[in-house]
């Protein structure tokens, strides 16, 4: 695990915190086996490492000795990046260990590390909801994907916000260790194996568009309190004053999205409050949310979310978060 001065001691400590998990679990099932994993934090410089207010932890070595002989790198966020994507010795150092590790990676917003090292280049990638935008934004030749958990492209993976670390360190378990080993890990930790669903059940998407103004901002406020009418992009752009292509091209530079798929997130957003108070039927909220049927809902849930209405009532609705206060 690679941290840096400004690095979140949880995008740290979470990840190895399963390797250890799994690697307890391994010995107590096959006893006198070296151990599974041995895990270590680097840093630039070695010594301390963490962000301003945050658990200060101790690096075990510098990156400068630790050039041979690991298996796999990943590289933490923070809430401030600036510095770290400046740091031509760390930069320098992930590029140069691609080749020579068996998979590299990242936990929440040290995907833009990856990025600026150009080793997400051509790849499919993920990081927390709130640095999606300036992944996309800053390193067009990245695919984001901003709703998933994690994501695994060409040796590379990269996961969303800090827990989501551990999501994807249970996912390295199971490839190394099999399944068996990756579920008692996760039960020893209390997580899912495989938690349901995308980063945007946990976080508010649309909090990523506060802040627009003038015509853009207008087409977001309609599209927000009309999800029912015509939110095609002729229909939008004409209500903007714009060409289809000119509305397009601008809406998906400053919201981040192109607008179906912010028209999309909307509805989603409407449909997911709607089961969450429990007070309506399925045909009603599929309505309600502009989506028109039931079918429609359900495909993009299942697409998006990845999980059905249905069960996502069961998780979050507050009928189910009664059942678990009972049971």
């Amino acid at each position: 695990m690679v941290g840096f001065e400004g690095a979140a001691a949880i995008d740290i400590v979470g990840p190895l915190e399963v390797f250890n998990a799994a690697t307890l679990v391994q010995a107590e099932r096959v006893p006198g086996r070296p151990p599974a994993y041995r895990v270590e934090l680097l840093s630039v410089d070695g010594g301390v490492v963490g962000s301003g207010q945050g658990p200060k932890l101790v690096a075990d070595r510098s990156i400068a000795d630790a050039t041979s002989g690991i298996d796999t790198v990943l590289v933490a966020g923070g809430f401030d990046m600036d510095a770290a994507m400046r740091d031509a010795r760390l930069l320098g150092w992930l590029s140069a260990m691609k080749p020579r590790v068996r998979r590299i990676g990242s936990v929440c917003a040290g995907a833009l590390l990856l990025a600026a090292a150009g080793l997400l280049d051509g790849h499919r990638a993920t990081t927390h909801w709130r640095a999606a935008s300036r992944l996309a934004q800053e390193f067009p030749a990245v695919e984001v994907e901003p709703d998933a958990i994690f994501v695994r492209s060409g040796g590379i993976c990269t996961s969303a916000g800090a827990t989501a670390g551990m999501d994807l360190a249970l996912a390295l378990v199971e490839e190394d260790l099999g399944h068996e080993v990756a579920l008692a890990a996760a039960r020893l930790l209390v997580m899912f194996l495989k938690r349901p669903g995308g980063q945007s059940q946990f976080s508010q998407p649309l909090s990523a568009q506060t802040g627009l103004t003038g015509r853009l901002g207008d087409a977001v406020d309609w599209i927000a309190n009309h999800l029912s009418a015509d939110l095609r992009v002729e229909a939008l752009a004409a209500r903007a004053g714009m060409s289809p292509r000119t509305f397009a091209r601008v809406f998906a530079a400053e919201v981040g999205a192109t607008p179906a798929k912010f028209v999309e997130t909307c509805r989603l957003e409407q449909a997911r409050a709607h089961l969450e108070m429990g007070s309506a039927t399925m045909n009603e909220i599929a309505h309600a949310s502009g989506f028109g049927s039931e079918e429609r809902m359900r495909r993009a849930f299942q697409r998006v979310l990845r999980v059905t209405p249905e069960d996502y009532a069961r998780r979050f609705s507050r009928r189910a978060g009664r059942r678990g206060a009972l049971e």
